[in-house]
């Protein structure tokens, strides 16, 4: 119970990735984290890229992000639709500027573009959007995981198990 005391945001949005959902979700808990699914506020369900649907605990504009430790961001196409509302966006950016961990996999990528985030950073994300990345200022690095300062990228689901350590081991400093 590494995270015990530890509260962590999963953002979701219609068309998230199961696994990247899922499985952070499931290892947070685990390590005795309390985590708060967190929607934009366009419904109380939303359905996976494959059909699997996750209730929320609360829309983006009820979150205040100083009450929590961090922030973890599936992928799919839910990104691409959580960049869509201005409270999906201020939820990463006030953890990324008060130094919480913000995690992004996959297509997730998009949200940290949209925080406005990436200058100067050492990132990774699925390799459609490296260049919207590297557009927004990163250093892309084709790895399982990267880690710079307290942002943590990963590209896809085979890299949930680095992806999830990673997290968990931040969360635990």
């Amino acid at each position: 119970m590494r995270l015990k005391g530890k509260k962590v945001i999963i953002l979701v949005e219609n068309l998230y990735q199961d696994l990247e959902f899922w499985v952070p979700y499931y290892r947070l808990k685990e390590e005795g984290a309390e985590v708060t699914v967190v929607g934009s506020g366009s419904a109380r369900s939303y359905t996976s890229k494959y059909g699997y649907p996750v209730e929320v605990d609360r829309e983006a504009r009820e979150v205040d992000p100083s009450k929590f430790d961090g922030v973890v961001i599936p992928g799919g196409y839910a990104p691409d639709l959580m960049r869509r509302y201005p409270e999906m966006v201020r939820i990463v950016k006030e953890m990324y500027q008060k130094g919480k961990r913000v995690a992004a996999i996959c297509h997730a990528g998009w949200m940290l573009v949209s925080a406005d985030i990436l200058r100067g950073k050492k990132v990774t994300g699925f390799f459609a959007i490296k260049d919207d990345l590297v557009n927004a200022g990163a250093t892309y690095v084709d790895a399982e995981v990267v880690r710079d300062g307290h942002l943590i990228t990963s590209r896809k689901p085979d890299d949930l198990p680095a992806f999830c350590r990673a997290i968990i081991e931040e969360l635990s400093k």
